[in-house]
């Protein structure tokens, strides 16, 4: 799994309008709330505004708010304005990669893995985690020891 700046930086900003919601920030609130770059933000939100999740506001009550309920927006669905896909393997979708020999089975994995993947992903929203209670299927995975250690890590006793 890996989550690039523009990502996290998108997910994040959402969570700040999701606060705020009904309430608008502006750019520099959001990137001061969050340290990101402005400038970098300003096109994240663009881009979240193109995709109909967020709607700007100009003048001195404007700025930028979430465009439907916190609670209608899966990061998943954030993740994806960025990203596009949420799992791919050399820009193509796990389903459409084929391998020959005895790798002929792994493309079956990077699909269960993208399913596990999406199915905490879709089935967390933004409301979610602002309101700090993460589903019941998230909040297993979080609670399991090893979930919060990279097995390049050595084992803590």
């Amino acid at each position: 799994m890996r989550i690039n700046a523009r990502v996290d930086y998108a997910v994040r900003a959402a969570l700040e309008l999701a606060a705020a919601a009904p309430g608008a920030l502006t750019c520099d609130k959001i990137a001061a709330a969050q340290d990101i770059p402005s400038r970098f933000l300003q096109a994240i939100l663009a881009d979240l505004q193109h995709a109909r999740l967020v709607t700007s506001q100009r003048g001195r009550d404007g700025g930028y708010r979430l465009a439907l309920p916190a609670s209608e927006i899966s990061i998943a669905r954030v993740m994806r304005v960025e990203q596009g896909f949420l799992a791919e393997v050399h820009g193509q979708r796990p389903e459409d990669v084929s391998y020959p020999g005895a790798a002929a089975e792994l493309a079956s994995i990077w699909v269960a893995a993208r399913e596990a993947y999406r199915q905490v992903l879709e089935g967390v929203t933004l409301a979610d985690v602002v309101e700090g209670r993460l589903p019941a299927h998230a909040a297993e995975l979080v609670a399991i020891d090893n979930a919060w250690r990279s097995f390049s890590e050595p084992a803590r006793d």
